[in-house]
């Protein structure tokens, strides 16, 4: 035994034994290491994946996820690996999620976190305003959510005579919704017929587009809103939303009547008891229409 271990240090005390040693253990941990790395790179990773085309705000079920080897290399950015995470989930409002794609981050949401994008860029000040429309008046469907659109004011004056111009311009169609409320264009499989167009914009002239709208149901005025699309925005910057015609603007206001803020009741008020001639009083005191 004693001889052994002699024998075994004598052996270990040889520098070039140890040198050989060294080598080939480094040779060893190379070839392992980089067959470890090779099997790490090209071992394929079982992913799921959409086995039909889902449509946004579509909730996504077992049905719909197959299930494919990946090379790692392919595995890039937020994609979703664990199906748990992917099941009863629905497609995002503004993400068609094609056939053979896998399932990222982004496309993915819960049902709490999915808005209606036709109120997502509203900017602070505006209101929504929710204009009727139909497949002639969208040029056969052919408005589509971020064109800009001018309206056109149409009525009858005071002569009788049809006046018709540009009353405001710049505006951003927010979203197309049919009868039900669905997005127009939110479905690649289905076809939907457009009701309403939904846009924002400053109160101003959000409160002079109503009065437009409803002196449609005065006779012998009979005013009518026409979208056009505003074409100037495809080749040119879009400049802010405003009041394009003045004359249009007075014709309205003097054909309705004016609220002033300052007489309205605070709210736990009494509500008062306005008599007909107290909507139809103008600023001057008489009787009559207008601001």
């Amino acid at each position: 035994m004693n001889n052994l271990m002699f024998n075994i240090k004598r052996f270990l005390a040889n520098k070039n034994t140890v040198t050989v040693i060294g080598v080939v253990l480094a040779i060893l941990i190379l070839y392992f290491g980089y067959n470890w790395r090779i099997r790490q790179a090209i071992q394929p990773v079982r992913m799921p994946y959409a086995l039909v085309t889902i449509q946004p705000r579509e909730r996504i079920t077992e049905n719909m996820i197959g299930y494919t080897e990946v090379p790692p290399r392919m595995i890039m950015g937020n994609i979703i690996r664990n199906p748990n995470l992917i099941l009863g989930r629905y497609a995002n409002y503004n993400t068609v999620i094609p056939a053979g794609s896998l399932f990222y981050q982004d496309a993915v949401v819960n049902i709490a976190d999915l808005p209606d994008s036709a109120f997502i860029n509203i900017p602070v000040g505006y209101t929504p305003f929710n204009f009727p429309v139909n497949i002639d008046t969208t040029y056969g469907n052919s408005i589509f959510p971020g064109n800009y659109i001018n309206l056109y004011f149409k009525a009858f004056n005071e002569e009788g005579k049809i006046i018709i111009g540009k009353l405001a311009e710049n505006i951003e169609v927010l979203s197309v919704k049919d009868r039900s409320g669905r997005h127009v264009f939110e479905n690649t499989q289905t076809e939907r017929v457009p009701s309403n167009i939904i846009f924002a914009i400053p109160e101003e002239i959000h409160l002079l587009l109503r009065k437009a709208m409803f002196l449609g149901n005065v006779s012998n005025i009979r005013a009518e809103l026409i979208p056009v699309p505003n074409t100037e925005a495809y080749h040119t910057e879009v400049g802010a939303i405003a009041i394009s015609n003045q004359y249009l603007r007075a014709f309205i206001e003097v054909n309705t009547g004016f609220v002033p803020q300052d007489q309205l009741p605070n709210v736990g008020d009494e509500t008062p008891n306005y008599g007909e001639e107290d909507f139809f009083e103008d600023a001057t005191g008489e009787d009559g229409v207008g601001e």
